[in-house]
């Protein structure tokens, strides 16, 4: 697969959103998107080379940045940084009520027709998509609907209008929990994530068709960005997990983690967005830990329970709705799953703010406040 940033590079065709047909690199390179256990299926493709990252001639930083999922724990962090020295307009379903006045907000589905308005009528120098369905108790066809229609829609509207950036927050666990990983994952390590959890096969894709647009528009500068379990005192299943009094831990079982705060993932975002910048970055945290070390710095007692016994529980607690974790998260709480950022420090200059402490001082300020 060429590189890049040695790639011919093709003036589009008049037809503004039109590219010329050439034969272009293929970027099937399967990856995935989760919070904490979530995996999608791509055993064989994931063999084929990623983007490599690198720099290129910087475009124009006019224009407003868009930001999906502007109503999220996330979103409105982000939202809060840009709207410092950028225009910010931000789509969501969800109501903004205490944005800043000068955040534009568009309570709208990023599916619909009014969308394509949105292109039309401001002039977007970049897309943040950080709009992504992780519920699992969702139907596959309306978290399909949500992730991968929606996803491809946001696509065909910064090809047409030529927006020159795009950075997608995707996760480390695209890499999947396995007995068989190293240590540390570098980004062009395969992405198996979904071999074992169906709910996560349209994540997967979603990462898929982020790595298939860095290669079919070259002039757009694509950033897929790979954290590992983001914590804080955002609402998702790893902060979840941690805020529980007496989480359940597998016998036998004491993996290593990783765990980032949330405000350097916003950072993370933030350099991402630097004109120049473009290739897949995994993003980690302060350094590691044990995972029983882990609960027991934010307050918990964690509960020893043998593996078969710990997925007849969840999957009965997750029939009654009485726990919102899958059995099939459990491979989290048994194997390795950590990455190396390398390629971020050096490349985007990235260098985690926030120490273990402060990080695990959040989530245990917030389950207090919970309880």
């Amino acid at each position: 697969m060429p590189n890049p940033q040695t790639t011919n590079r093709h003036k589009p065709s008049a037809r503004r959103g039109r590219e010329p047909a050439h034969d272009r690199p293929s970027a099937r390179a399967p990856v995935a998107r989760g919070v904490f256990g979530h995996v999608g299926e791509s055993p064989t493709q994931a063999q084929e080379t990623e983007p490599i990252t690198g720099t290129r001639a910087k475009p124009a930083t006019e224009g407003a940045v868009l930001v999906t999922g502007v109503c999220g724990r996330l979103g409105k962090l982000l939202a809060r940084e840009l709207h410092r020295t950028d225009q910010v307009v931000g789509v969501d379903r969800r109501p903004f009520d205490d944005r800043p006045k000068d955040i534009v907000h568009h309570q709208i589905d990023i599916r619909r027709k009014k969308m394509k308005d949105i292109f039309r009528g401001r002039n977007i120098r970049a897309v943040v998509h950080l709009g992504v369905l992780h519920d699992p108790r969702r139907s596959d066809r309306d978290r399909h609907s949500w992730n991968i229609v929606a996803f491809q829609k946001l696509l065909d509207y910064m090809s047409q209008y030529e927006v020159p950036k795009l950075v997608v927050l995707s996760g480390a666990n695209v890499y999947g929990p396995q007995p068989s990983n190293p240590q540390f994952l570098t980004e062009d390590a395969p992405l198996l994530g979904a071999q074992h959890f169906g709910g996560m096969r349209d994540l997967v894709e979603l990462d898929m068709l982020a790595q298939s647009f860095f290669w079919k528009h070259p002039n757009t500068e694509t950033v897929v960005l790979r954290p590992c379990h983001i914590v804080g005192r955002v609402h998702n299943a790893a902060s979840n997990y941690l805020r529980l009094e007496r989480p359940v831990m597998v016998m036998g079982f004491d993996p290593m983690m990783q765990v980032v705060h949330e405000k350097d993932v916003v950072r993370a975002v933030q350099l991402a967005l630097r004109p120049g910048v473009r290739g897949i970055f995994n993003i980690r945290g302060p350094g590691e830990m044990p995972l029983s070390h882990l609960i027991r710095q934010v307050g918990g007692r964690p509960r020893l329970v043998p593996s078969s016994l710990a997925k007849v529980a969840l999957d009965q607690l997750w029939r009654l709705r009485l726990s919102g974790f899958p059995s099939q998260e459990l491979d989290h709480l048994r194997y390795v799953c950590m990455v190396d950022d390398s390629r971020a420090r050096a490349e985007l200059g990235y260098e985690p703010a926030h120490p273990i402490d402060r990080v695990l001082k959040d989530v245990r300020r917030l389950r207090y406040q919970l309880g």
